[in-house]
């Protein structure tokens, strides 16, 4: 049995009808001051409801709020409504692994992850501001770091599949004293979350050589490959397997060179939970990277606090 989450256009499917049958009567005193006006304040209000309720196995008062949020959502609304579809999807994707048996429908099959052609992912690239600003914050930050160097290495963590250097090669293409020579160094393991693109880290590298080639910029590139036995674990245990390959040896660094690590929204994946008297991942990552040495370490990331224990805090 299949059904469809409607607002006043798009649609999520589902695979239990019954979930949004479920009357609002008698409905909880957190609901009743949200029925008469659903501005944006109140629909915030009815989100942070429903993750604390998933938080707690509330899954009476989950669907209830999913009830309403449910009469305003859509894909193609005003903002508001916009916004509250997606939140909405999210909810529901974590209510299924929550809650499987009290509220039995298939989360994960609601949005696919497709994977991205080059093309897609500049476009997509392009289209998101805190991207753009990002890439041209710390590009402008390494070109600036590595001023009067002839030798540049770049060991870059990001989720953007290199997209920023195109316009870090072109500006290093227009130097006074003339271009530098580049490698970038990227790790295979990377956290599994969008943009997923439909080409190999090799074929991205390729890309960028032809690109430097036309700029005229000598240019290396190099995949730091995990152990293939790991390939089909979890982010968390590639990177644990990464962090001892983080040395001067196994990066080939060299002292003519100006090492330059760049972090694109890439520390939020990195647990920060202490384990008894353990250093944490992303400190002992932070440690790591310190210790290299570099010329610059260049971090960005969204202000917020993704990695809390509260879903309704995050």
């Amino acid at each position: 049995m299949k059904t469809e989450v409607r607002g006043n256009g798009g649609s999520i499917s589902l695979q239990n009808p019954s979930l949004f049958n479920t009357p609002l009567d008698p409905i909880t005193g957190a609901l009743k001051g949200c029925l008469g006006s659903l501005d944006g304040a109140c629909i915030e209000k009815l989100l942070l409801h429903c993750a604390s309720a998933l938080e707690n196995n509330d899954v009476t008062l989950a669907q209830q709020v999913m009830w309403v949020l449910n009469n305003v959502a859509s894909t193609v609304g005003d903002t508001n409504q916009r916004l509250t579809a997606w939140f909405l999807g999210a909810l529901i994707s974590r209510a299924s692994r929550v809650c499987p048996t009290s509220m039995n429908f298939n989360g994960g099959s609601m949005f696919q992850r497709r994977l991205m052609t080059v093309t897609e992912l500049v476009g997509y690239v392009d289209l998101i501001p805190w991207h753009r600003f990002g890439f041209c914050a710390s590009n402008g930050a390494i070109f600036k770091a590595v001023e009067g160097y002839g030798k540049v290495h770049i060991l870059d963590f990001s989720i953007t599949h290199c997209m920023q250097w195109p316009t870090l090669i072109d500006a290093l293409a227009k130097r006074p004293e003339g271009p530098p020579s580049l490698r970038i160094t990227v790790p295979s393991c990377r956290p599994h979350v969008p943009p997923l693109l439909n080409v190999s880290k090799e074929e991205v590298g390729h890309r960028l050589a032809n690109f430097a080639k036309f700029r005229d910029v000598p240019f290396e590139f190099h995949v730091k490959d995990d152990d293939p036995c790991l390939s089909n674990e979890t982010f968390a245990t590639q990177f644990e397997s990464l962090l001892t390959q983080l040395t001067r040896s196994q990066l080939d660094l060299r002292d003519d060179e100006a090492l330059v690590i760049n972090c694109q929204n890439w520390l939020r994946y990195l647990s920060d939970e202490t384990k008894g008297n353990t250093t944490t991942v992303r400190d002992a990552f932070l440690d790591v990277i310190k210790g290299l040495n570099p010329r610059i370490i260049v971090v960005v990331d969204e202000d917020c606090d993704l990695s809390a224990s509260s879903l309704s805090s995050r």
